[in-house]
């Protein structure tokens, strides 16, 4: 069946976005970009127990921060709107109330405290309670109650619900685009609720129905949702839409750094890393978790470490853009089993995304941190600083503790280094350093290099006895680019005070 490829992403706003709803995101937006399709948003909000002010927008914000363009959706409208389903409460009683008359599905009475009876009633004989083809013979609704009856309980405004009535003993043969064939026995399936007398459907039913109005041609979503697989592939079958229905993909498990299990929302700071693209701000209870944004993360590294959890593109490349990503994504290169997360590699991508930008497009996002600290760097070519440390840095932020003593000089040295390469002859050595150096006028490092070097070899001495304190005055540690860089940039007056100030202090 040749149909336009029309995919979705529907998340609940129950919290805040997690990275393994943004993989999800991400998977079905590159393959709708693969295959000329169309990217949609629904926001899936028929659980108002479970609504959370502010989740809404920051599911939008954190899908703009990546780069992911919605074709329709819930903030961009579209001819199959609306897409948020809490506005489409009126469709969904006329597909159940279809269900019902088809004897598909029935109306259940059984209040909380019944089904708790039954369940501990189970517990006791060691079984455990299933609401279907064994028990609902003997429960309270519309398959033992008379017409009447059912009628009467309605139009008095009893509570109810409407439970789909899962085929007994058929073993139902379906194909995932990830997994291959999947195979499911409906009598170890349950019946599970579709709609509620409230006039709100749950998530089966709304999911289907708006899958099927809105002409979704694929379902990719994460594999916690394989187990519900059956049912909606036979809401399609009873609604009488089997021609329509799409195909399903389900992608692997996101899985912790370390031992087994799926990586949740709780993991974040407890484990040292953001499990969420943006910062959240719990309005419920105050917490904030932390967020690849503000941490300092490009957005093009984090989607990039996000493609390649449970996705390979069969070759050795690693760095992407976005749309590389979306010329090469196919769902068959997809794993099936969980994708181990490592905090370590996404700081690796970043530090690539870090020295693959420009000297001035990182000294632009440096000037930030700059402006921040009140430095003045009027008279600095910040770029060429940039150019001579980025590769040392994982993180703009950290592009402070590389350069900071251009900027300022240092108040204070390292006692370690010190100690190893300041030693009694170094104040006579380095005064010796500072009257070659009033000699010079041509401060260029092209220049002043030769000079210097030519000086410690007559000497006759290692050059580390002059490099390493030479070095400590000026940085004072022993880290930093190439010294006749550093001299070059702060320049004859600022070299020889700082040297000078070193030899009184040390």
């Amino acid at each position: 069946m040749n149909r336009e490829v029309r995919v979705r992403f529907a998340p609940s706003p129950t919290g805040p976005l997690h990275m393994g709803g943004v993989r999800t995101a991400l998977f079905n937006y590159l393959f709708a970009k693969k295959n000329g399709g169309k990217f949609l948003l629904r926001i899936e909000d028929t659980d108002q127990t479970r609504f959370v002010p502010g989740a809404e927008e920051y599911i939008v914000e954190s899908l703009k921060w990546c780069g992911i363009k919605i074709d329709e959706g819930a903030t961009v409208g579209g001819e199959y709107g609306p897409y948020k389903q809490s506005e489409r409460k009126a469709l969904y009683k006329q597909y159940a109330d279809q269900l019902i008359e088809a004897g598909h599905a029935y109306y259940a009475f059984d209040t909380a405290e019944e089904l708790d009876a039954e369940r501990k009633k189970c517990e006791q004989d060691k079984k455990t309670f299933i609401y279907n083809h064994s028990t609902r013979n003997n429960l309270n609704n519309s398959l033992v109650l008379s017409k009447e009856e059912v009628e009467k309980r309605i139009s008095s405004g009893e509570a109810y619900v409407v439970r789909f009535k899962m085929p007994e003993n058929e073993i139902l043969e379906l194909k995932d685009l990830i997994r291959g064939d999947v195979s499911f026995q409906t009598s170890l399936l349950d019946d599970k609720v579709l709609y509620k007398s409230d006039g709100m459907p749950t998530y089966h039913l709304a999911n289907v129905v708006d899958d099927y109005l809105m002409k979704i041609s694929h379902v990719i979503r994460g594999e916690e949702w394989l187990p519900s697989m059956p049912l909606h592939v036979l809401l399609y079958r009873t609604l009488g839409w089997t021609n329509e229905m799409p195909e399903f993909a389900h992608l692997p498990l996101i899985l912790k750094p370390v031992g087994k299990g799926k990586l949740s929302k709780r993991d974040g700071d407890k484990l040292g890393f953001p499990v969420f693209p943006l910062e959240w701000h719990d309005p419920k209870s105050g917490d904030k978790s932390s967020g690849y944004r503000e941490d300092g993360y490009f957005p093009e590294a984090f989607v990039n470490m996000l493609a390649f959890l449970g996705w390979n593109p069969g070759t050795e490349q690693e760095i992407f853009s976005l749309d590389e990503l979306s010329e090469i994504f196919t769902l068959d290169r997809v794993g099936k089993s969980g994708s181990k997360f490592d905090p370590e590699k996404t700081k690796w991508y970043n530090h690539q995304y870090l020295i693959s930008k420009s000297n001035e497009e990182v000294a632009d996002l440096f000037k930030l941190i700059l402006d921040e600290k009140s430095i003045d760097y009027s008279k600095f070519n910040l770029p060429h600083i940039c150019g001579l440390v980025k590769d040392r840095a994982q993180f703009i932020s950290e592009l402070w503790e590389q350069t900071s003593f251009f900027f300022v000089a240092p108040e204070e040295y390292d006692a370690k280094t010190a100690k190893k390469n300041w030693k009694e002859a170094t104040p006579a050595l380095m005064q010796e350093l500072v009257d070659l150096l009033k000699e010079c006028n041509d401060f260029s490092a092209e220049v002043l290099e030769p000079i210097v070097k030519e000086w410690i070899t007559s000497k006759e001495i290692g050059f580390g006895k002059i490099m390493n304190p030479f070095r400590l005055s000026l940085v004072g540690a022993g880290k930093g680019p190439h010294i006749f860089d550093i001299t070059e940039i702060i320049g004859k007056e600022e070299t020889i005070l700082r040297i000078e100030k070193a030899i009184a202090v040390l």
